[in-house]
């Protein structure tokens, strides 16, 4: 796994994870390039995803926004069957299954001021924020704070059976919140 920040440490200790949490933690850090040219790693997943069947299409460029692409090469990886149009975040509110009360694993689906989505997993919340791992947060792969008030949807992927982990997590509130996930 890549460096977890300290705040949330945590995950090393509490047994089993959802395979959609330790398939991504490996991604943290990933960053996108600024300016000409794109992280050959990034450009990967939209390779790998097209391989296996799952049609990334119209992605050519990381400045091009990649939560959703994020979400779809960690969901393949964790063996998870990807939405159609994964780009499109607002597409993985039909991912899995309905979860009434979100918790560590679940896909998170975001507003974003302005218009569009955001999408990411669940690995904790506050009193008003979800922390997200997710991608395009703050150009690359991270944990980061988004307020509870502009999730529009939270998904359990399917399990046939789920790692005792899954389950919410409450933190303390620490960092910045989240405006935009660009």
């Amino acid at each position: 796994m890549s460096q977890i920040p300290n705040a949330y440490a945590w995950l090393t200790k509490i047994g089993q994870l959802p395979r959609t949490i330790s398939e991504g933690l490996k991604l943290l850090g990933v960053a996108e390039i600024a300016g000409r040219g794109s992280n050959r790693t990034i450009l990967a997943w939209r390779d790998e995803l097209n391989a296996a069947g799952v049609t990334i299409s119209g992605y050519s460029d990381d400045d091009i926004p990649w939560c959703g692409l994020f979400a779809a090469i960690v969901a393949h990886r964790a063996g998870k069957v990807v939405p159609l149009k994964p780009l499109w975040a607002r597409n993985w509110a039909k991912f899995g299954t309905l979860s009434v009360d979100a918790a560590l694993g679940d896909v998170l689906v975001f507003e974003r001021p302005g218009g569009g989505g955001h999408v990411g997993f669940y690995v904790a919340e506050d009193d008003t924020a979800y922390h997200v791992l997710g991608g395009n947060q703050g150009n690359r792969v991270s944990i980061t704070r988004i307020a509870q008030a502009r999730c529009i949807a939270h998904r359990r992927p399917v399990y046939s059976k789920a790692p005792a982990s899954v389950v919410p997590r409450v933190v303390k509130a620490s960092g910045a919140l989240s405006r935009n996930e660009a």
